[in-house]
Formats: C-alpha cells, sequence, structure tokens
C-alpha cells in the first residue's frame, strides 16, 4: 500500500538547522511532484516548497534562500533541509505526492524552533 514516513522534525534554537526526510513507498515515486507543506493551529495549510519529477523547485517567498528541498528518485525520497530557521518556522511539516488529481499526503513532522 502507499506510505509516506516523514522524519527529521524537532526541537531547535533560533538560527539553527533541521533536515526533514519523506520516505515513500507504493507508488513510482520518480513521476511525482514531491512538495512540503505546513501548518500551525487555527492556520490553513501552507506551501513550503515543491520539487517536481524533473528537479524545478519552488519556494515560498518566506523561506526563500533559507530551505532547500530536494529529492532522491533511486532511494524513493524527498528531504527538506532548513537553515537559519526562525520561530515563525515552527509548524506541523507534511510531505506531499502529486500527480494530476492524485494527492497522497504523510502524517506530519513536528517543528519547533524555540530558545
Amino acid at each position: 500500500q502507499v506510505q509516506f514516513v516523514e522524519s527529521g522534525g524537532g526541537l531547535v534554537q533560533p538560527g539553527g538547522s533541521l533536515r526533514l526526510s519523506c520516505a515513500a513507498s507504493g507508488i513510482i515515486f520518480s513521476i511525482y511532484t514531491m512538495g512540503w507543506y505546513r501548518q500551525v493551529p487555527g492556520k490553513q495549510r501552507e506551501l513550503v516548497a515543491t520539487i517536481t519529477s524533473g528537479g524545478t523547485t519552488n519556494y515560498a517567498d518566506s523561506v526563500k534562500g533559507r530551505f532547500t528541498i530536494s529529492r532522491d528518485n533511486v532511494k524513493n525520497m524527498a528531504y527538506l533541509q532548513m537553515n537559519s530557521l526562525k520561530p515563525e518556522d515552527t509548524a506541523v511539516y507534511y510531505c506531499k505526492a502529486s500527480r494530476g488529481s492524485r494527492n497522497i499526503w504523510g502524517q506530519g513532522t513536528q517543528v519547533t524552533v524555540s530558545s
């Protein structure tokens, strides 16, 4: 069956770094656009970054220059390298695979940026 497992979240001080990972199984990973989204309580889930099957990336303005999305089509993994973290980056981060009208979400991983 289709399964996504996110990992790498945690508590980090402002200015620190974290690397999120998303392990996918049950899909032909290489043909999907992969994305990272985040959500805080009481707010809508928002786009953080996406990477197409061809490697084209797109970032929210709030994370440009600080976050980097990447993928490994051999290992069926997607990553989000987060540097220079700010308290406002605190959220649950979700990975998503998209192709046409099909969207598959992971269960989320908590990222907390606090001193």
